[in-house]
């Protein structure tokens, strides 16, 4: 099949379960994680792959789409518009040398070798008809998702064949560039706003930048599916984030100010006497922004005491004194 194999991406075969495709995507998500794998372009870019290709065989409609149209499968619904029909290809290997052929065509292709008569074609008119709405994955870490960023992609869209002008055919004869789809593929580099707030599962619609229209009709949208790394300090639910702070244990019993970290910077946060372990302090607006909104959530901070460590004589002797005063 031409373009990608999102089977061999993957590892599995073409009739595996969705269970199996499931458990080779994480087994490959795990090892080519850009957390796992820091700096390393190729991991980044075999994780983009991955994904790619789970995102289209673990939906049961588009793994449909794709085991009839292959990587075109983005344009089923332009094939079936114009009445196109594509299935499947079947491969003739001898010696090592292939060539494709779609079962759709094999009657004519045997009929045209054995008994010299001509294909059958068949005339079709262009029609206007939207273009094709288009999804991308897109990773972004949390402080991205915080203050919003761009991305430059490369995409590959499908416009009509200049040499048949959509219809398919060049004198009732199937167009040898498109191979009688009026679909051609170009790779197409964009830039596209994230706005802040995004959050796992988010689709940020870009009007107009998918699969161009055909007969004047409007493009399709494209898609931007949203993933958020995990963060090693911050936790988020929601539009609230939540983080530990390490306390002093000094500090926890008398009192005093420690800082607290943000996706904007430290914050001084008071302390009153007597904090206990285990306590979480509710910054108002801190947190996340809302999607589409001015607002934002808020930030969770919770108290970690630290008990010194390697303290002098003169330390200890003060903590035991402590320990006689309040026994219990």
């Amino acid at each position: 099949m031409a373009g990608k194999d999102y089977y061999e991406i993957l590892g599995v075969k073409r009739d595996v379960s969705e269970r199996e495709i499931k458990q080779a995507y994480r087994k490959l998500a795990r090892k080519y994680h850009p957390d796992v794998n820091p700096d390393d372009k190729s991991a980044e870019a075999k994780f983009k792959e991955i994904n790619e290709a789970y995102e289209v065989l673990s939906d049961k409609e588009k793994r449909k789409k794709y085991d009839k149209f292959g990587d075109k499968w983005q344009y089923a619904e332009q094939f079936a518009q114009g009445g196109y029909q594509q299935t499947p290809f079947w491969d003739f290997s001898q010696g090592g040398n292939s060539f494709h052929v779609e079962e759709g065509d094999l009657g004519s292709l045997f009929e045209e070798l054995f008994r010299g008569s001509r294909t059958r074609t068949y005339h079709r008119r262009p029609r206007p008809r939207r273009g094709q709405d288009i999804e991308h994955p897109v990773a972004v870490t949390l402080e991205e998702a915080y203050h919003g960023t761009t991305r430059l992609l490369s995409l590959e869209v499908g416009e009509p064949c200049s040499s048949c002008q959509g219809t398919g055919q060049i004198q009732n004869v199937p167009c040898s560039v498109c191979r009688g789809s009026g679909v051609v593929s170009r790779l197409k580099r964009l830039e596209v706003k994230i706005p802040p707030g995004v959050k796992d599962g988010s689709r940020v619609r870009i009007a107009g930048k998918g699969g161009q229209g055909y007969g004047g009709a409007a493009s399709g949208d494209l898609y931007l599916v949203i993933s958020v790394r995990p963060h090693p300090l911050f936790k988020r639910s929601g539009d609230d984030l939540h983080v530990e702070v390490g306390v002093p244990l000094t500090v926890a019993v008398l009192g005093g100010e420690v800082q607290v970290p943000t996706l904007k910077g430290k914050l001084a946060l008071k302390m009153p006497p007597e904090t206990q372990n285990g306590r979480t302090f509710r910054l108002a607006g801190q947190g996340m922004p809302h999607l589409g909104k001015s607002s934002h959530g808020d930030l969770l901070a919770k108290v970690n005491v630290i008990v010194p460590t390697k303290l002098s004589d003169k330390e200890k002797g003060l903590f035991q004194q402590l320990r006689e005063l309040r026994p219990n």
